[in-house]
């Protein structure tokens, strides 16, 4: 289930390359239409129904809480793309892992020293690929530091996301979850005047509904439902094989092969997960 996740997310970037639609709208869409989706699953399913009318304050507050920090990913990462380079935004935004490894030991765990390792040996494989192209300049920083505070936005996601899914179903979770981060979105839409869907092609709706199915249902969830079992260390240290898969992804849609770097950069990120998992499995 994390392999169908990774391939899920990694259609997301060559999608939203190929989406005609403001950032911020897409990202209100991809998580508006999964909410949508997922509200007659949990409305006309007796279980779900019951489960969404048990769900306690503290799950509620987690769940709204995770809504907002994914909104904050959403808000704080897409914009970076526009004000530094994509090698620098994709490289500070990937820090995602080495940000809940820290928040797991600030919270009391002491992750064994093979998950620190595996995770910087995967995060330089990210960095292998996207290089190190850090600029100076006024706006370059702020995307960068956009970038880079959307890294830890998505380990906060990714950790209130393993502890809710302790006790709440997949499906109830990601509806709470999801519907907060499409309200906090449009929000943000309305708020910078970005356009909701006044001139979409047929085309961009068909690529928002791709997206919507294959990224946000398939990818995201998918990693809500592993997190629980595998948990956040493992689970947001496989997210970087989003940036190579996304390179080999575009190679197959786009037409736009990857330099020869993307390969021994998967491969090393393959190598640090191996090393978080076996972290991770000793007592």
């Amino acid at each position: 289930m994390l392999a169908v996740a990774v391939v899920g997310i990694s259609l997301s970037g060559p999608l939203i390359a190929a989406t005609a639609a403001p950032a911020l709208a897409i990202a209100f869409w991809r998580n508006g239409l999964a909410a949508a989706g997922l509200a007659p699953v949990v409305l006309l399913r007796a279980g779900l129904r019951r489960e969404l009318a048990r769900v306690g304050r503290r799950t509620l507050l987690l769940s709204l809480a995770a809504g907002v920090a994914l909104a904050a990913h959403f808000a704080l990462w897409l914009p970076s793309l526009r004000l530094t380079s994509v090698a620098s935004s994709v490289a500070l935004v990937t820090t995602t892992p080495l940000w809940t490894t820290l928040l797991l030991r600030l919270t009391g765990r002491r992750p064994p020293a093979a998950v620190w390792l595996g995770t910087s040996v995967a995060f330089a494989g990210v960095l292998l690929l996207t290089g190190v192209d850090l600029s100076v300049s006024a706006r370059a920083l702020a995307g960068d530091a956009l970038a880079l505070a959307g890294g830890m936005a998505a380990a906060v996601y990714v950790l209130i996301g393993a502890e809710v899914r302790r006790t709440t179903s997949t499906t109830v979770y990601t509806f709470l979850c999801y519907g907060c981060t499409a309200v906090l979105t449009l929000v943000l839409c309305l708020a910078t005047g970005a356009s909701l869907g006044g001139g979409y092609s047929a085309d961009t709706w068909g690529k928002l509904l791709v997206l919507t199915v294959v990224s946000q249902l398939l990818g995201h969830s998918l990693i809500n439902r592993v997190v629980a079992g595998l948990g956040p260390s493992v689970t947001s240290t496989a997210i970087l094989l989003e940036t190579p898969g996304a390179a080999l992804v575009a190679a197959v849609w786009l037409g736009q092969f990857p330099p020869a770097a993307a390969y021994p950069a998967m491969a090393a990120v393959l190598v640090g997960l191996a090393l978080v998992i076996r972290g991770e499995r000793v007592p």
